[in-house]
């Protein structure tokens, strides 16, 4: 009998990325807002869409969810958020 040994590790390369420049100010800009679905999460995120409104003059919030912590977000929920000029993701517990 023959002993196959597995790599649990994740051997395809990742992508490189350049990330966004950092925005200079928020007013009159739109920003999505990601909920992972962690507890507490959308508390966090219900004061800082308060804040970015009445402090910073955020024109619009976009708010999506995704349906699980555990997993990536679905496609229409990425789709949605890639319409703001920043996305602000919640991780809280």
């Amino acid at each position: 009998m023959s002993i196959a040994l597995v790599n649990p590790m994740n051997e395809t390369a990742p992508e490189s990325a350049t990330a966004e420049p950092r925005r200079n100010a928020l007013q009159g800009r739109k920003i999505a807002l990601l909920d992972i679905s962690k507890p507490g999460g959308n508390i966090f995120l219900d004061h800082l869409e308060r804040l970015l409104r009445d402090r910073y003059g955020v024109a619009s919030v976009i708010r999506q969810m995704k349906p699980t912590f555990a997993k990536p977000a679905l496609p229409d929920v990425l789709e949605k958020v890639g319409h703001a000029d920043a996305v602000i993701e919640a991780l809280a517990d």
